[in-house]
């Protein structure tokens, strides 16, 4: 399994959302510099998290776009499900698995339902606040 650039993008709009929150709405163009990822593709991919609710944009001048939500409230799962879709490496196993003549026949099928269950236990355990958190402890940290 492989999340493509929208789901690692809208991980790190999610991310700077939140790093940068002041109350204010933040421009996409300000993320688009601060992530170096054009702002068209930018455009794209806040819409999806616009329109399930994970953001809320403001229009005018000063717009901008603020979480819908405090960063604890989402998950990375949340996050990918939404950019990504299902997250099951095969089709046959996950959320939503398609019909197989060969499942009550299948040995490997046990190794796939372990592997989503595995990525499922990560993704679903990891808010958008730790990684916030984890940003802070790395911004914290300097070379001499």
């Amino acid at each position: 399994m492989k999340i493509s650039t929208k789901g690692r993008y809208a991980l790190r709009l999610m991310l700077d959302l939140a790093v940068y929150n002041t109350g204010e709405p933040i421009s996409l163009k300000d993320v688009a510099k601060r992530q170096n990822i054009s702002e068209k593709y930018m455009e794209q991919i806040i819409s999806v998290l616009n329109k399930a609710g994970f953001v809320r944009g403001i229009r005018g001048a000063q717009g901008g776009y603020l979480l819908s939500r405090a960063p604890k409230d989402y998950t990375v799962g949340m996050i990918l499900r939404l950019t990504e879709g299902e997250l099951a490496p095969v089709a046959c196993v996950g959320q939503n698995p398609i019909d197989c003549d060969r499942r009550s026949s299948c040995v490997t099928v046990r190794i796939w339902e372990k592997l989503y269950d595995a990525i499922s236990e990560v993704v679903d355990n990891i808010t958008l606040q730790d990684l916030v958190d984890w940003h802070n402890e790395q911004s914290d940290q300097y070379m001499i």
